[in-house]
């Protein structure tokens, strides 16, 4: 099963149980060389769902010195899809690697 990464709303249950029907179980870990920004969200969906106008967005910096802080959960590959479709045009996914050693999907900003 993948790994997503959730730094931001997906950790809220209510916008777990509308994205995937369940709630998901995962793993604090952390993501190094990132740093948070915030996005101003203009999807009305996404508005409805999360209840919150900003969303935090993962920006690279390569800095060994930023971290962020998330839960790692384990999700099905139809659920990756359900979580791509939640996430805005302004957030592509790619995969990378989290201080725990583990695999995982991640939101970046485009």
């Amino acid at each position: 099963m993948p790994n997503l990464f959730s730094y931001g709303t997906l950790q809220k249950e209510q916008v777990q149980l509308e994205t995937f029907g369940r709630i998901l179980s995962g793993e604090k870990d952390i993501l190094i060389g990132y740093q948070l920004k915030m996005l101003e969200i203009k999807d009305p969906e996404v508005l409805r769902k999360s209840n919150q106008k900003y969303h935090p967005i993962l920006e690279f910096s390569g800095d060994s010195a930023h971290e962020v802080e998330g839960v790692l959960f384990e999700v099905s590959d139809e659920e990756i899809l359900q979580a791509d479709k939640y996430e805005v045009d302004d957030y592509k996914r790619i995969e990378t690697v989290f201080k725990s050693g583990k695999k995982g999907f991640i939101y970046v900003g485009k």
